[in-house]
């Protein structure tokens, strides 16, 4: 492999892990979970109550976690999968998603092949099937219709802390501060004027001008001067010469019609095409057509250029 075949791999490596940055099954967590509803507990799809456990996207992305795992055994990671096969598995940038942990997972994509009780854990595992992306333990004394929830300070954070107080169960709605000001006001009030967003966007663009340009170089430019140092190449030295057949038969016509003395354009064509076919002319330089005469055997043989008399 080249270093030009490296270089843009390695490029496309780099482009390849940027766009799947944000799409990545780690940026999940469990945001909440229910081990034991009470008559208040939300219903499944069947009419049950029963427990639940909530996933969060705290990415800006879209995360597929299809393929993924739910397990409450840490000797068991592939417990429960989820199915891929379900379109419904994509969730969107800071969204939420519930999994019924009803102990059946022929129920559906949205149940969990295993129950919750007070003094387990609950597992997401990815879809290697050996990497825990999160946890949450429910503790042993938790109350029937109370829920475990992870907070963080800005449910723009991805540092969630469990919180040790039971908790009134909130399915589906995100958990934490959501009054707090976002990325763009603190940019306000840090660069008022807005130069550290003018120095920022002129970098990136002038960034990929000049990766683009790079690889403009890199594809085309050089092999453009190949060609050239290629074409630049004197024929005899590069040990090849190159004919116009068209050029060359042109030439010796003229050249024997001017050569021919009987003025018979017969004879001057046959001699040209004989010249040519026996590569007596060739073109050995560019641009210069080259004539070697061969004598013949009657200019070679002078005694047949007498003319016998009858007798």
């Amino acid at each position: 492999m080249t270093q030009r075949k490296r270089i843009i791999l390695l490029l496309a490596a780099l482009l390849w892990t940027a766009l799947l940055g944000a799409q990545n099954v780690s940026d999940l967590i469990i945001a909440e979970a229910l081990a034991e509803p009470d008559s208040t507990g939300i219903l499944d799809g069947y009419g049950r109550r029963g427990g639940w456990i909530e996933l969060y996207n705290t990415s800006t992305g879209t995360v597929n976690f299809g393929g993924c795992f739910l397990t409450d055994d840490r000797g068991n990671l592939k417990k429960s999968i989820i199915p891929k096969s379900d379109n419904r598995t994509k969730l969107g940038p800071r969204q939420v998603v519930l999994i019924y942990a009803s102990g059946n997972g022929a129920d559906g994509t949205f149940y969990a092949g295993f129950t919750l009780k007070p003094g387990s854990s609950v597992y997401l595992v990815s879809n290697d099937g050996r990497t825990v992306i999160d946890s949450l333990c429910i503790p042993q004394d938790q109350p029937a219709g109370k829920s475990v929830i992870k907070l963080a300070d800005d449910i723009r954070q991805k540092h969630f802390v469990q919180q040790e107080e039971a908790a009134v169960p909130s399915p589906g709605i995100l958990n934490g501060k959501q009054d707090n000001e976002t990325r763009a006001q603190h940019m306000k009030e840090r660069d008022p004027h807005g130069w550290i967003l003018t120095v920022v966007s002129i970098s990136v663009v002038f960034s990929a001008l000049a990766i683009l340009w790079f690889m403009f170089w890199l594809l085309f430019d050089r092999r453009a001067q190949k060609a050239k140092k290629q074409a630049a190449i004197p024929a005899k030295a590069s040990g090849r010469v190159e004919k116009s057949p068209e050029a060359e038969v042109a030439a010796a016509i003229a050249l024997a019609l001017d050569m021919e003395s009987s003025g018979d354009d017969y004879a001057a064509i046959a001699a040209a095409v004989h010249l040519y076919l026996t590569e007596t002319v060739h073109d050995a330089e560019p641009g210069i057509i080259t004539i070697v005469r061969r004598p013949s055997a009657w200019e070679s043989n002078k005694a047949l250029n007498f003319r016998k008399l009858p007798r």
